[in-house]
């Protein structure tokens, strides 16, 4: 619709505060009429950084989303900062979707002291903690009201997961469960034949892999394979509405879509860390008879001198709670997508970077708690 005589036309105030230029936005903003052009605003200024609001707005279209892209444009070539805060939030959200679809991205505030940028870095990892906290307690909760009612629980969908995290593993499982092994086994010859001691390598190779390498490598593989693919999966359900949908049925998420992968890696990361276990233990062999001379049979009875069934279940308690961390992480990086590409990718991506930091935390925790326990 045209701009009528009564409506204020679309103008763009500038002023210099500082080495910060604050652009005011008033009038009606649309596509069939004038607007001013950024570069006829900006005129000779060169600022650090760019400031927007809107006052007195009427009416806007894309064309008020087409000259604030234009000032974002500006700012990404210079390395000015483009401050939106005060825009209404429908417009920076409108803004940052136009964003994304061009793969465009703006500068960091680095005008910023180092105590505030260290309290807005803490102020988000605690918001980012609350909301991991939220996703656990409604887990549980739904945990408990399937413990209940257990007829509610989608078992095929469950045994869907766990073949593709579990079975479908199993190759690149062994892989690097066997190379661990040898590589361990390698390391610790160095050592040992200085000493005499090439017997003891079996003693390290099984506490090494049945107490820590075991599930740690099983739960890195894991991470980058399955939790990745589940932050992907529900990312994309969430950008094709898919999501909103079960929601306006009555469904709950959690129950529908989270449940069924967490219990199957549940399930299936004890087992594939005995089968690595043993991967391992037969790649220690391997070295210890081809570079030490030592029979299967002594290697193994050796190693049978030290491990017992406790350190059995240090590892298979880490490996349970390991795959709780992957399926929490992964489905709650997916519910936190963005509803675009690259919103589902940077699901993906930082769905494998929250499960490697607490399976590392989850880790210490348990070597100091076993530690204690004299485990």
């Amino acid at each position: 619709m045209p701009a009528t005589s009564e409506t204020a036309s679309a103008q763009a105030i500038a002023q210099m505060a500082g080495d910060a230029l604050e652009v005011t936005l008033t009038g009606a903003w649309q596509i069939t009429a004038e607007r001013p052009a950024w570069r006829q605003v900006l005129g000779a200024a060169q600022p650090g950084r760019v400031r927007l609001k809107a006052e007195r707005v009427e009416r806007w279209d894309t064309s008020l989303l087409l000259f604030l892209f234009e000032v974002q444009e500006w700012c990404r070539v210079t390395g000015a900062y483009c401050d939106v805060d005060a825009l209404p939030e429908k417009i920076r959200t409108l803004l940052s979707q136009l964003a994304v679809a061009h793969e465009t991205s703006v500068p960091f505030d680095r005008s910023e002291s180092f105590l505030t940028a260290v309290g807005n870095a803490s102020l988000d990892t605690v918001v980012k903690a609350r909301a991991y906290s939220r996703f656990v307690g409604e887990c549980v909760l739904g945990a408990v009201r399937l413990i209940r009612r257990p007829q509610k629980f989608r078992w095929r969908d469950c045994v869907h997961e766990m073949q593709q995290c579990g079975a479908m593993a199993l190759p690149i499982v062994s892989l690097i469960s066997f190379l661990v092994g040898v590589t361990l086994a390698y390391t610790g010859a160095i050592v040992l034949r200085q000493y005499g001691g090439d017997i003891y390598i079996a003693d390290l190779i099984g506490l090494s892999m049945v107490r820590e390498m075991g599930a740690v490598m099983t739960a890195v593989v894991i991470a980058g394979r399955t939790g990745a693919a589940f932050a992907a999966t529900i990312g994309n359900m969430k950008a094709n509405e898919e999501i909103d949908a079960l929601e306006s049925l009555g469904i709950p998420t959690v129950q529908f879509l989270v449940f069924p992968r967490i219990v199957a890696l549940g399930i299936m990361m004890p087992l594939l860390t005995l089968y690595a276990d043993a991967l391992g233990i037969l790649g220690g062999m391997a070295v210890a008879l081809g570079l030490l001379r030592i029979p299967p049979a002594a290697y193994w009875t050796e190693m049978l001198t030290i491990v017992d069934l406790s350190d059995l279940w240090v590892g298979v308690i880490k490996a349970t709670t390991f795959g709780l961390i992957i399926g929490l992480s992964g489905c709650l990086r997916g519910l936190q997508a963005e509803r675009s590409a690259a919103g589902v990718g940077r699901a993906a991506t930082s769905a494998v970077v929250t499960a490697l930091l607490l399976l590392v935390i989850a880790d210490a925790i348990y070597a100091v708690l076993f530690n204690i326990l004299g485990w």
